[in-house]
């Protein structure tokens, strides 16, 4: 029976937050249950057992983060016990023994000459114990000449006793008398020496610094507090903001971004909608909106401009085959993007259906990995939501997006220079410079433009 592992549930996840379990220990699953909500750093989804059998065991408990492919619960048969987690002993290392021969081999030394190689071994013993101690490196002071500058000083006053504190300091012999004289506690120095000794420079630099603080204050007014901060709060990043975080920069960082902009006629498509909505079209929820042949023509238009359809690879053009819509939708913690694949083998009909499943799906947590990656290149409105007009950013490795603003009444000059009432429409389209020049996407929205006033072309 499987061990259930944090799975891979985008190409980007790295690790996997376990936002809730659906089923608790002990029990009976069968495979295609919603046993737990894992977050990943694209969107929180329900995750459903592989296996029929009982939850034997849950090793990450709600909220805990793990790395992907590491264990998170175990789904056995009826009576069957979690396999228990083996730890390795640590290895010990044989001790090598020299062979008996080496040593019956050693010559014995006379014991004269033994006798004398003991009296010169304690004389050398002797004379180190007497020896003045070694100044620190630092410092850069031979022994000569400490010797000869410490003749020359008057006779100093006998140090206290080192408190307990200076005492388990690491600070070489110059440095721990530096300190004494100048009045430092070489418990508050931060050592710059081999492994955190302290030496002589430090306590110097110390010693400076407590001088200046106090001419500060001596020479300065006290300043006001601070204002203390007002009422806030700090909000952990959920997976997915972190990872819509770092795609933007991966984003807007390294891909040349570059801006188009046109105002549509939308007059055409506001009497295609009255003309579906007086055939009965609002009288369920799959109805076709404006937004829906947005969807459609820019389908078309990339069909109809194949070179938009690409996207950049290190040192080639990828040019894609299908027509693979991403659509933003805007969910509770972030952004998804869908994908209709084949898009351009999907009537305006099948494109709003397919529209309307995922974006539900999305909201709703129900969406499998594979729905939301890739994709030829995103439209994102925002239209419904007030927004006259904006430019977004491009989902990597995508060629260009397009963001829809919101149809705005406005006086507009008709065809016979006359002032009318019109419905405008601004679309922005963000390129990727490396895949898509000026020219190029200036055919690619005079083609969008066409279709989107002329919606009946959307029809055939």
């Amino acid at each position: 029976m499987p061990e259930i592992q944090m799975p891979k549930l985008s190409d980007t996840m790295t690790e996997g937050t376990l936002v809730a379990w659906k089923k608790k220990k002990g029990d009976k699953v069968s495979a295609g249950d919603v046993i737990a909500e894992i977050e990943t750093d694209k969107a929180t989804m329900e995750w459903e057992s592989p296996e029929d059998g009982t939850l034997t065991e849950i090793y990450v408990e709600e909220g805990g983060k793990v790395d992907v492919g590491q264990r998170i619960a175990f789904i056995g048969e009826e009576g069957e016990a979690a396999p228990k987690e083996e730890k390795k002993a640590p290895e010990k290392k044989e001790k090598k023994e020299e062979p008996p021969e080496k040593e019956a081999k050693k010559p014995e030394k006379p014991k004269k000459e033994q006798a004398q190689t003991e009296k010169a071994a304690s004389t050398k013993a002797e004379e180190k114990e007497t020896a003045p101690p070694q100044k620190d490196v630092e410092a850069g002071v031979s022994p000569a000449s400490e010797s000869r500058e410490t003749r020359a000083e008057p006779e100093r006053p006998a140090r206290p006793p080192l408190q307990e504190s200076e005492a388990r300091v690491k600070a070489s012999p110059v440095a721990r008398r530096i300190a004494a004289e100048l009045g430092v506690d070489l418990g508050s120095v931060k050592g710059t020496g081999p492994e955190g000794r302290v030496t002589e420079t430090d306590v110097r630099a110390a010693a400076k610094a407590v001088a200046a603080v106090a001419n500060r204050g001596q020479t300065q007014p006290p300043r006001p507090a601070a204002p203390k901060p007002g009422p806030g709060s700090r909000i952990q990043l959920s997976g997915m903001r972190k990872g819509i975080a770092e795609r933007l920069v991966q984003s807007k960082a390294p891909v040349p971004h570059f801006y188009l902009n046109i105002d549509i006629d939308a007059g055409p498509l506001m009497e295609a909608r009255a003309e579906l909505k007086s055939g009965g079209e609002d009288s369920d929820t799959s109805k076709i909106t404006v937004n829906d042949f947005v969807l459609k023509a820019a389908v078309m238009a990339a069909v109809k401009v194949p070179k938009v359809n690409a996207s950049f690879d290190i040192d080639a053009i990828v040019q894609y085959a299908d027509v693979d819509l991403g659509i933003a939708v805007a969910i509770e913690d972030g952004l998804l993007t869908p994908v209709i694949r084949a898009a351009q083998d999907k009537s305006l009909r099948e494109i709003s259906e397919l529209a309307k499943d995922l974006a539900n799906r999305a909201r709703n947590k129900r969406m499998k990995p594979e729905e939301f990656q890739g994709g030829s290149f995103t439209v994102s409105n925002l239209g419904g939501m007030g927004i006259d007009s904006f430019s977004a950013i491009i989902n990597p490795p995508q060629g260009f997006i397009l963001a829809l603003g919101k149809i705005n009444k406005m006086p507009v000059i008709d065809n016979c220079d006359q002032v009318v009432i019109g419905h405008r429409m601004s679309i922005w389209m963000s390129c990727d410079h490396r895949v898509i020049d000026g020219a190029l996407g200036a055919v690619y929205l005079k083609e969008l433009r066409h279709l989107l006033e002329n919606p009946a072309l959307l029809l055939v």
